[in-house]
């Protein structure tokens, strides 16, 4: 994902020895509390949603899964585009590239219709954008808030967390949620930022990625979920934090200057790669494709940043491996950056000794944007093996080839989707690694949804992966280390006995920096 990475925040840290450098923010200015519209039945979403749902069967939401980077981009854009009422939208990021700008201008066009607009999001990737974000909060019936807002406005993440450094302990959690709602009727969350490589429009690498739409009572939770954190003391409106001189007609022409660059209108095919019609078109027939399925809502509640060694209590993590304790049979985990920890490995091999089977799906070295994260996960790798765990690592130039996700063009391939299947029953999706960060340092949010169905349409996305767009990993039988296989044009095993991917600048990089920063910062 196009963040800041952990090698990068380490030598920041080294930096800032030497450096030092502060900023500081404006007093606080809290936003007034506003709450999730409920009085959405007259709309054509609020409609759409009470008729789809199955007659005498109140407790159920429908969903349906979003693995293609086109359709899942079309599903925010028709979702604005349908929205009467409200859009309440969360993220980590929001690019300011053609994707990005064009997701603002679908906000800023919903807003001139009337809608009221609350974009809530993360600093961290706001620096330099001051004045997009302020132009867009120039329009009516537009909010925009921070989350944790950092001290330093500069351009750069980097930079920014520099000068910021001497409020390290608390600007180092951030918010990691994705989530749109429209109408408080449907929502779309998963795994996704706002950016060009999650849709498939970066040059040098693409994501593969997962989110699911909701609708039904699940989306009433999630909308009061948003409304914790709109009204938390961790949220700042965007005026509060960044100092702005125009007027707002200024503002407003200076937005439609910026949003130029927007991407047209994404292509699509007639249906995506599970054979379903793009979001859209059903939103505008009435045909909606959905499986309807009893489902629990897991969100970190926005103080968990300020809890220190508590932040793990009740948090999506601890509620996500309660779900995967229960597993009977089978588990497959698919999480770009994995560390299982000690807790994870003991999990792991009482499983195994049960009889139970475990599938890891994650980033090999030469697909992963955060090489520090894979050095600890590396270490866990071969004990893994030893005790059974199937272990299949994305390659970088495979996973474009197999056309399950997307036309990769010349970019290179990364996992991003954040997902669980238990026992072909059970499925959890998020925005939530297994990793010490999300566990304890940043705010998360997670569905499980019970359905089969649901869980049998990822396994046909899946096959791919166990096919040829992921390294196997195995156990050598003379030496008992860690190979690679993949299958060569007559399926015949292509064995590394090297790990792929692996630039010597990058083995030095993680060498000189992974003593420097801990576990529980991954």
């Amino acid at each position: 994902m196009p963040k800041l990475a952990k090698f990068q925040i380490a030598l920041v840290l080294v930096a800032a020895i030497l450096l030092g450098g502060c900023a500081t923010l404006p007093p606080p200015v809290p936003g007034p509390p506003a709450y999730a519209l409920t009085d959405v039945a007259d709309t054509h979403l609020g409609r759409l949603a009470a008729n789809a749902a199955p007659a005498g069967q109140g407790g159920l939401s429908g969903f349906r899964l979003l693995p293609e980077a086109a359709f899942a981009f079309d599903a925010r854009i028709s979702l604005a585009r349908h929205a009467r009422k409200s859009l309440d939208v969360q993220y980590y990021l929001i690019q300011n590239d053609e994707v990005g700008l064009f997701f603002l201008r679908e906000l800023r066009d919903a807003a001139a219709r009337g809608v009221r607009v609350r974009l809530l999001m993360d600093d961290l990737y706001t620096g330099g954008e001051d004045e997009l974000l302020l132009a867009l909060a120039a329009h009516p019936n537009v909010e925009v808030r921070l989350f944790n807002p950092l001290p330093s406005r500069a351009d750069s993440p980097a930079a920014r967390v520099l000068f910021s450094l001497h409020d390290f302990s608390r600007i180092n959690h951030r918010m990691h949620n994705k989530l749109m709602v429209a109408d408080n009727s449907f929502a779309v969350s998963g795994g996704r930022n706002i950016a060009s490589e999650y849709f498939m429009r970066g040059s040098a690498a693409n994501f593969i990625d997962v989110d699911v739409l909701s609708c039904g009572p699940i989306v009433h939770g999630m909308s009061e979920a948003f409304d914790r954190y709109w009204n938390s003391e961790q949220v700042r409106p965007v005026g509060n934090v960044v100092a702005g001189a125009m007027s707002a007609e200024a503002a407003r022409g200076r937005f439609d200057a910026l949003s130029r660059a927007a991407l047209p209108d994404v292509p699509l095919r007639p249906r995506d790669v599970m054979g379903r019609g793009a979001v859209g078109q059903q939103l505008e027939t009435g045909a909606l494709e959905l499986y309807w399925a009893t489902s629990e809502l897991f969100v970190d509640d926005p103080r968990k940043i300020t809890r220190g060694a508590d932040a793990r209590r009740g948090s999506v993590t601890e509620g996500a491996l309660g779900v995967l304790a229960t597993a009977r049979r089978d588990a497959m985990i698919a999480s770009p950056y994995f560390i299982p920890g000690e807790r994870g490995m003991a999990m792991m091999r009482t499983a195994m000794a049960q009889g139970g089977r475990a599938e890891i799906v994650t980033n090999s070295l030469g697909a992963t944007d955060e090489p520090l994260v894979h050095a600890r996960y590396a270490r866990y790798r071969a004990d893994m093996l030893r005790i059974g765990v199937t272990i299949r690592e994305i390659a970088p130039t495979l996973a474009g080839k197999s056309g399950r996700f997307g036309d990769f063009g010349q970019s290179i391939s990364r996992l991003h989707a954040k997902l669980m299947v238990i026992d072909g029953q059970r499925m959890f999706i998020g925005s939530m690694n297994l990793d010490p960060r999300s566990a304890a340092v940043n705010t998360e949010l997670g569905l499980v949804i019970n359905s089969p169905e649901l869980v049998a349409d990822f396994e046909k996305l899946l096959s791919s992966v166990r096919a040829n767009t992921a390294y196997r990993l195995r156990l050598s039988p003379d030496s008992g280390h860690v190979q690679w296989l993949e299958y060569d044009a007559d399926g015949k095993d292509i064995v590394h006995d090297d790990e792929p991917g692996g630039h010597h600048w990058l083995r030095l990089q993680n060498w000189l920096l992974s003593p420097l920063v801990g576990e529980d910062l991954l």
